[in-house]
């Protein structure tokens, strides 16, 4: 194979990684693309076959380098072929396998004794060989993958000629059918993941788009399935290869180190780490100066919930939520806890409110957790703590199974009794007599639930005010929204960065409200001033509220009834019901009123009962300012929070990189656009932009220089400053153990009846069999 006058030369094992002759070497011959960014392969590969000047995009980890290649009229290679350099070779040849439909790799090289340079590459078909026969006898849990190699024996061999690289051999046939040049796109050989799609899949995957749909979009991008140039198995690769990376570097370790970065940058930025006597990082918490600043205008009510698995390590994902002026969720701070246990919560709650300025809330709704109840007692003790009704009623079903399974309407009776009673009075009187009736009076469960029923009863906490919040379904809602920006498999470093964003998302559909309010006016339905008032003090999710209590309150009527001293007792009952009677007991000055509904009380927004016997009363000019709740109205953020300082981070300066990116990618967009309506225009686009991309890098190293004497300069000031965050951790964060979730073991649980009834077996209509039915019939399948 070598000539007489080589020199003398040393064989390097086979698939050796040398300089770019890469086995795998993600390799493809590019040219203009058509109007609309789309990449056509078949009239790349036409392009190849005319002998025009193309590109090819070389791929070495994450960057890529043009080769020009010109190819001549022949389409195949031939021995004696030159090629200035060798990766013109490579790129030759894998455009000729792409358009003759297989794919290549390389086989053998051969260095230089004397100085150790590649003077000799071998391209071979990617099914040349045979598979090791010890890989054949290995045991295997998964079924052994297809072979692939088959001993073809097609090569193209190039050597080192002086300055040039000579085809030495070339074997053209192969003993396989080969692929059209559209199918070959999806051998592994002619498959990668380009730099661009790098940095677009790591964008969709942070923001929790799946892979199947990040294949959509590059597909879309690319102009088809074909054009993509890599298939679903390459992006979760690419995915895995990332995030095997985050994990030598320590998850815990990089959280920390966010926090820190996150601290240095937004002096709000509050956190706290738990580290063990191992150095494993244990709960976390922490809440940004938004959060914190949302909390003093609405932290009266609080939702604390740690029913939401979110991470890789099993943590529970603990936030706290409340409501804002608009009626929308907002986060007060969050935390993953290692585990569920008094002293976690404990811990927890005091960091919280401490980061909350000392400030406790009037009111935590949780759901029905031993620990969790004894931590707020502890830390709380002024708080009303009130369990989520909806977990109290999922219970109800499990432990009276068998009163569900013998009674229809005991159901009925049962939420009659929990969410139609309006007074103590009347709760205590139905629920004796339903006891009573289904002979429950002797039910532990029942029992120790009654002993807590001013925790979660309605009638018993018509006068805690709550925000309009029974249960912590709001909560719920937000372990909902998560699930779009995180999953099981998220990493607690990674976390952070989706929690920021999907807060974010939060913040803005609140600015949307400010938008709406302030620059719309809202429909009057009544000719009655006080709407008219209330419309220009409420958020409009408010006044829609207030608006619809008002309208209804027409359909009932008053009825004076007695008198309580100097005030007045009206029953307020609607005009086609005689039932439920509301009473209304109103002041001597006929301005403050009380209802036996106590929605205001429990919303902290007038009802029609009230409002219908102010109506008849001719007191509907204005809102008086005593029924007025701050946090309802469109000013109820004017106050300033002096001890937290904020910064409006979502305006970006003119200055940040960022919008000086999304500016030119625009611009980058149009002239694109344009240079890919013809080769000409293309080949003058690729130029320019080569001669743009030098001459930026030139001012890049000009002024990487003159940043390091700067840094030089400044780092003392640095140190300092940072020395002010840096905690007393004086040893690298190790990740935290994957903890067990909590609840009962299975064989406590007491299932329903219904769970435990045998299913009646399907029998085929057709020869009475158990087993298969009519649709799915052996002979028919046959």
């Amino acid at each position: 194979m070598m000539s007489r006058n080589c020199p003398e030369v040393e064989d390097v094992s086979s698939d050796a990684e040398i300089g770019v002759a890469q086995n795998d070497m993600n390799v493809g011959v590019g040219d203009c693309v058509n109007e609309g960014d789309e990449v056509n392969v078949e009239e790349r590969d036409r392009a190849v076959e005319d002998g025009v000047n193309v590109e090819v995009e070389v791929e070495d980890g994450d960057e890529v380098n043009k080769i020009s290649s010109s190819s001549s009229s022949l389409i195949e290679p031939f021995v004696g072929k030159e090629f200035d350099e060798v990766e013109d070779a490579q790129a030759f040849y894998k455009a000729y396998a792409r358009r003759t439909g297989f794919a290549m790799r390389t086989n053998h090289t051969r260095l230089s004794k004397d100085d150790r340079k590649l003077i000799l590459v071998e391209y071979v078909c990617s099914r040349e060989g045979f598979r090791h026969e010890s890989r054949k006898q290995i045991e295997r849990r998964i079924p052994e993958p297809a072979e692939t190699k088959i001993g073809c024996k097609a090569t193209m061999c190039i050597k080192k000629d002086c300055q040039k690289w000579t085809v030495c051999k070339f074997i053209r046939e192969h003993n396989h059918e080969l692929l059209t040049p559209r199918s070959t796109s999806l051998l592994h050989g002619h498959r990668g993941v380009t730099r661009v799609q790098k940095k677009l899949i790591l964008t969709l995957n942070e923001s929790g788009v799946p892979t199947r749909k990040i294949m959509s979009v590059l597909s879309k991008e690319s102009g088809g399935d074909f054009n993509v140039g890599c298939i679903g198995k390459d992006v979760e690769n690419f995915l895995g290869n990332k995030r095997r990376k985050l994990f030598e570097e320590g998850d815990a370790q990089r959280l920390y180190a966010y926090f820190l970065d996150r601290q240095c940058k937004e002096p709000g930025f509050v956190y706290s780490m738990q580290v063990d006597e191992n150095g494993c990082m244990g709960s976390c918490f922490w809440a940004d100066a938004r959060s914190r600043a949302a909390y003093q205008y609405f932290g009266d009510v609080v939702m604390f919930d740690a029913t939401y698995l979110t991470n890789i390590y099993k943590m529970p994902f603990v936030p706290f939520s409340g409501v804002n002026h608009h009626h929308q969720t907002i986060m007060f701070g969050c935390a993953l806890l290692v585990n569920e246990t008094a002293e976690s919560y404990i811990w927890l709650l005091r960091t919280w409110q401490e980061a909350m300025l000392g400030r406790a809330p009037s009111t935590i709704i949780t759901d029905d957790d031993k620990a969790m109840a004894k931590a707020i007692s502890e830390v709380l003790p002024n708080t009303t703590h009130r369990l989520c009704l909806w977990h109290i009623l999922q219970k109800f079903p499990e432990h009276l199974a068998h009163v569900y399974n013998k009674f229809p309407d005991f159901q009925k009776e049962f939420r009659h009794c929990i969410h139609e009673t309006i007074t103590v009075d009347e709760f205590e009187q139905e629920w004796s007599s339903i006891l009573a009736k289904y002979g429950l009076v002797d039910n532990d469960w029942l029992q120790n639930l009654y002993n807590r029923r001013d925790k979660w009863v309605p009638a018993y906490l018509q006068t805690t005010f709550c925000a309009g919040m029974s249960t912590t379904q709001r909560s719920e809602s937000m372990n909902k929204f998560f699930k779009d920006y995180v999953r099981s498999s998220t990493m607690v470093s990674d976390f952070v960065h989706q929690y920021e964003k999907a807060l974010d998302a939060r913040y803005f559909k609140e600015k949307e409200k400010d938008v709406r309010t302030k620059s719309t006016r809202a429909i009057m339905k009544t000719l009655w001033k006080i709407e008219k008032d209330a419309a220009s003090i409420y958020t409009r999710k408010s006044f829609m509220i207030f608006q619809d209590e008002l309208f209804n309150s027409q359909r009932y009527i008053p009825t004076k009834v007695g008198k309580d001293g100097e005030s007045k007792i009206y029953e307020v009952t609607r005009n086609d019901k005689e039932y439920p009677i509301y009473q209304v007991t109103l002041d001597s000055g006929e301005v403050k009123a009380i209802c036996t509904c106590h929605m205001f009380e429990f919303v902290g927004i007038l009802c029609r009962h009230i409002l219908c016997v102010l109506g008849k009363k001719s007191k509907l000019d204005f809102l008086p300012h005593h029924y007025i709740l701050e946090r309802w109205t469109i000013n109820a953020k004017s106050r300033t929070i002096l001890d937290i300082p904020t910064s409006d981070g979502n305006v970006m300066r003119q200055d940040d990189p960022m919008l000086r990116k999304s500016k030119l990618m625009m611009q980058f967009y149009d002239i694109a656009k344009l240079g890919s309506q013809s080769i000409q225009k293309c080949q003058h686009l690729s130029l320019a932009l080569d001669k743009v991309h030098k001459e930026l890098l030139s001012m890049e190293q000009v002024e990487g220089e003159k940043n390091l004497e700067d840094e030089n300069m400044s780092m003392n000031d640095s140190q300092m400053f940072k020395s002010q965050v840096v905690s007393n951790f004086s040893q690298v964060l190790q990740d935290p153990p994957r903890v067990a979730t909590k609840g009962r073991p299975k064989s406590l649980r007491a299932k329903n009846p219904k769970e435990t009834q045998t299913v009646k077996k399907r029998h085929c209509s057709i020869c009475k069999i158990e087993g298969h039915a009519k649709n799915n019939y052996p002979s028919v399948r046959l």
